[in-house]
This record gives structure tokens, sequence and C-alpha cells, in this order.
């Protein structure tokens, strides 16, 4: 198919490892299996799955946390690291997982949550006893401000994530404030104070990778390094009182020293782990974010970068149209990038915190555009070069929470406290007690986190087989409502049927681990400025992979360009249209149907 593709990529780009090949599946064990029958997604539920993973093609898993915790925000709020909360099962529980898992050839990644903890958290809760108490400086503890009236105001003017309001609390018996840049009973840990850093590498990393845990998923790792000084941030938003913070928060000063150490004390010294990076409000800028995952700077293997989740819409709540070329461009670039630069990708469309991708960037108004449009993003996703993840329920295309559903089905506490700081600020302007939230609702229909985080749907059953019947246990109900789709869309309908959305992902898993061009391959965008086909090469030695994807409801008659090479000689033809390939391709046209991926393999 052509001649090889140029590329400035260094040598190392394209040496095999692990942790670029393995398939990761990431669990939110809160709805994932409830084998107990409390209404809970337990470590018990994962274990029961574990060779439906191995049969999926699943390597790793990324459990999202299950550590001790008041779950303010889902579990990422810690009060224990060492303690599994008992909604979720024990410390045994966990262990008999790494164990079946390892029986398996599997591994398993955890959450590591070390920008914050719970204010429950003997750490803070000591911290605050006295300013001389010996945690105080694990915490960002500063004294108030005052204005010229004699008013107590916060140490800057930092906002926090989940609100519009102030990332301090003010402490009364203290007085003084504690930062967090999350929720206020997420305090930020002080990674300045070498004691935090020590506990964290010692009692915390160090103590799960000898109970054999395979690495981590670091949370918002780069907000870690603060400018110390903690300065006012810049107005960007004139009517608002508080301001995002990230110009000092994110990708701080001492960022890589700390990583630096950390893989120098720990991750260093056990061999074969896998290391992924959360790195938000940092967008495009390669000059920051690839020197995480350089291997000369021995921090990260990988990051996961948002720029293409934010496409339809940032903040996250505040959701806009975007069309296929933008999104074309973002996956483009970071795949040329990384590629050129040495670093490596992460490979995603649907994590806890993001809206379901067949919803956002599919079609889910039809059973048939739906699986269709389920199917293309799988095959866009297995072939493109990185590290690829899978949430879970992707690989059933299921979709976001039903329209009709109303705010209280929505239990995220940004979903919550979005829609009630809305609901209070109308109020007020309006001295209406009913306001108007219907573009509040629109919003959260699209993006919220919430769509994510209902129950996997297992069966047609009751509850779509979440939690097991007949059980002294037995709630009568999931923690979070389950999907009114649930009898349509679930794992038992799609595991025997080969034309399934479960049976193409697990072919399309097959085919990436077969074609090494879709993990290593160089990228080449094929006509970027076409509205309808998202077309593109993967390159790597002696085979050549073209990717056609038509992302829009009717047939396209697609030119191939000369970037895309001879047609001819092909050897592997996968689509997820089970009537065969398109007629024959004439004068370098080939016509897709609606919704249409095709991958032609050859070379190889």
């Amino acid at each position: 198919m052509g001649s090889s593709v140029e590329t400035t990529a260094p040598s190392h780009y394209q040496e095999r490892a692990h942790f670029k090949e393995c398939i990761i599946y990431q669990v939110y064990p809160a709805s994932f299996c409830d084998a107990n029958g409390d209404g809970m997604g337990d470590v018990q539920g994962v274990i029961s799955k574990l060779d439906y993973l191995k049969d999926l093609g699943v390597d790793v898993i990324w459990l999202s946390p299950v550590y001790k915790s008041p779950f303010i925000d889902n579990g990422y709020d810690i009060s224990d690291y060492h303690e599994i909360d008992q909604r979720f099962g024990t410390l045994a529980d966990v262990d008999q997982l790494i164990a079946e898992m390892h029986k398996r050839d599997m591994k398993l990644v955890m959450d590591l949550v070390v920008n914050h903890c719970s204010d429950q958290h003997e750490w803070f809760v000591e911290s605050r006893k006295s300013k001389d108490n010996p945690y105080r400086d694990f915490f960002w503890w500063r004294p108030a401000k005052y204005s010229d009236s004699g008013e107590r105001l916060p140490p800057n003017n930092w906002r926090e994530e989940f609100s519009s309001g102030s990332a301090w609390e003010w402490d009364e018996l203290t007085q003084e404030y504690y930062l967090h840049l999350y929720c206020k009973e997420q305090p930020d840990l002080n990674w300045e104070t070498p004691a935090v850093r020590q506990a964290i590498y010692t009692d915390i990393m160090k103590w799960w990778l000898d109970r054999g845990c395979d690495g981590f998923r670091m949370d918002v790792i780069n907000l870690i390094s603060k400018v110390p000084s903690l300065p006012d941030a810049p107005i960007k938003n004139p009517n608002e009182k508080f301001q995002e913070s990230y110009k000092y928060t994110a990708n701080g000063p001492r960022i890589h020293e700390f990583l630096q150490e950390m893989n120098r004390e720990v991750l260093s010294k056990y061999p074969g782990l896998i290391t992924v990076g959360e790195t938000p409000f940092t967008h495009h800028d390669f000059d920051v974010l690839v020197p995480y995952v350089l291997p000369e700077n021995k921090e990260l293997q990988t990051i996961f970068q948002f720029e293409q989740q934010e496409v339809d819409g940032y903040p996250q709540l505040v959701p806009k149209d975007y069309k296929l070329s933008e999104f074309k461009e973002i996956t483009a670039r970071w795949q040329i990038e990384m590629q050129n630069r040495g670093g490596w990708n992460s490979i995603y469309l649907e994590n806890h915190d993001v809206a379901r991708s067949v919803s956002r960037f599919g079609n889910d108004t039809t059973p048939t555009y739906r699986t269709l449009t389920a199917k293309l993003l799988s095959t866009l996703q297995c072939t493109l070069s990185g590290t690829l993840y899978v949430y879970q329920g992707e690989e059933i295309a299921m979709a976001n929470l039903p329209k009709d559903w109303p705010i209280e089905e929505y239990v995220d506490i940004a979903s919550q406290v979005y829609y009630a700081g809305e609901l209070a600020l109308r109020k007020s302007k309006t001295g209406d007690e009913s306001p108007d939230m219907s573009d509040i609702m629109s919003a959260l229909q699209r993006k919220s986190r919430d769509h994510a985080r209902n129950p996997m749907q297992w069966d047609d059953g009751l509850d779509a087989g979440f939690s097991p019947k007949n059980k002294e246990r037995w709630v009568g109900k999931p923690w979070m409502r389950v999907h009114d789709d649930y009898k349509e869309w679930n794992v038992a309908k799609q595991f025997g049927d080969p034309e399934s959305v479960l049976s193409f992902w697990k072919n399309m898993i097959a085919f990436r681990k077969s074609h090494l061009a879709c993990t290593y391959g160089y990228f080449t965008l094929l006509s970027p400025s076409s509205e309808e086909v998202f077309a593109y090469t993967k390159e790597y030695k002696n085979e050549r992979l073209l990717v056609l994807l038509n992302f829009t409801k009717e047939d396209v008659s697609y030119t191939l360009p000369e970037q895309a090479g001879e047609v001819g000689d092909m050897t592997d033809l996968i689509g997820n249209y089970t009537s065969g390939p398109p007629e024959h391709i004439e004068n370098r046209v080939v016509k897709l149907r609606p919704y249409e991926a095709l991958v032609i393999a050859s070379g190889k």
C-alpha cells in the first residue's frame, strides 16, 4: 500500500512493552456487580466477573477507589488507605481479587488518590487539633485576610472545583483556613512537606505494592505541586467572586521533582508496574504534558489528557456542539505529537467522570444506530496508538440516562451542587420559587458524570442482574437507579450474539492484539476537512492499516486520497456491518454505508 510514512519519532516509540499493549478495563466498583445483595457493588462482585473480562480480552483491571471513605465524592475522599470500605468488602476480599487475577495472568491497577484525602483521615484529624500539631504541615493551613471593613476573607480568590465557592474552608478551632481544590471534605495534602511524601511512598504505595497490586492510576496527579506563595488567580470571570486556580495549582514548579522522586523511591523498585497519571486543566500544551511520559525522565508511563473530552464543552456542564473536523484534529494531533516527541497516549472515550460515548459521539436514537455507532467508536479506539482503556458498560453500548429522569435521580455531588447552585441563584434573581431549570437539566442530560455511574446491565432480570436475589441482605434496590433500557441492552443478551456490540468489542480487541500497527503504527490523517468521514492510516514495520469511519447516518462516497496508497492486496478486513464489505472500490471511491466502520489491513 505504498511507501513508508515519514516520521520524526524516536526509535523507542515502537519498542514493544506490556504497558503499551495491554487492554485495561476500568471497574467503578459501586456500579459494577453486587455480590452480597446490599444494593452496592463490591469486590466479590468483581471477582465473580473475572472470567467474563478475561474472555473479552482484558489484561488489566483499573479498580476505582474501594478504600474506607465517607463517600462524599464517591470514594475519592479517603479516610484510611489501608482499610476497604465496608460497602465494598474487606481487605481479605481485595487479597483474593489480586490472587484470582494473577491466576488468570491479569493485573490489578489501584486508584492512587494523594492530592487530597478525607477530612476524616487521621492525618487531618490530627492536623486540625492545634497549630503546633506534628501533622499541621501535612495540609495547607493559612490565616484569614480581612477587608477594610473587618470582614474575614479567605487567603486568596481560588475557587473549588465542584462549585463557585471558595477553595478555602474556615476552621473555628484553630482559627485558620485550609485548602481544598475539590469539596471541603477533601483537604489538599501539602507535598512541600517531606514527611507527607514519605508517608505516601511508604505507607500507601509500597504497602499496596507489597500486597500484590500491579500499578497505580494517579488521580489529578498534576495538582500535587502548588506555587507555595498561593497568589490570587487571574480574574477570568469578573462576575464571579472566586476564580480558577490552575495557573498556580496545575503542573506546578516541583511536579517533575516529586514524580521523579516517587519513581526513584518506589516505582523503579517494582518491575512490571503500570502507571498512568490523570492530568486535568492543561488542555493541549504538549511542552507541559509530554515530559510526564518521556522514558528518560523516569516519571510515568502514560497520562490521561482531556482535550478530546472537552470538544463538546468545557467546563463539563456547559455543553456545546462541535464539528467532526474538530474531533479529528484533536485526535490526530495527540497521535502525531506523542509519536514525534516519544511520549505515549492513553486511548479512551469513557470513564467514571464523563457521559457515555455512544450518546456523545455516536447516535443512540435508534437501536440500529446505537449498535452501529458503538461499533464505530470501538473501531476508532482499537486502531489508535496508545494504551487502550475500556470502561464498564462501554462494551455493550450503555447509553446516557433517560431524558425524563428528574434531578432526584442524579446522585453525583458535581451534578447536585451545580443544580442546587443554579437553582438558588435563579430564585434570588427572579423571586420565583420554581424558576425554569430546563437548560440546566439539558446540560446534565448531556454531560453529567451520573451517566457513567448507573449500575452495569448484566441481564434482563430484576435490576439488570446487578444484585443477587433471595439473599438475606437484599435491600430491595441498587444504590442508584438502573437504566430503563436494561431489558434490551445487557451482557446476557449480547454474549452469544455474533452481531452484538459485545461480540464486536471482543473481535476488535483480538484484532488489535494481532495487528501491532493498531498499537504502534505511525498515524497519518486523511481528508482532515471532511465533516463526514474520519479516515487515517497506521503503519508499523511491514504492516499498514487503512481505517475509514463514516460518522453520518447517510451513504457516503469517499474518494481515497493519494496518501492512502494502493488499495489492492487486501489481507484482512473488519467492519461493523455483518453483510460484508462494500462493493468493489472503483476509481478509488469507497461507498460507505451509514455509520460504517471499515479497517483494511494490507502488507502484513
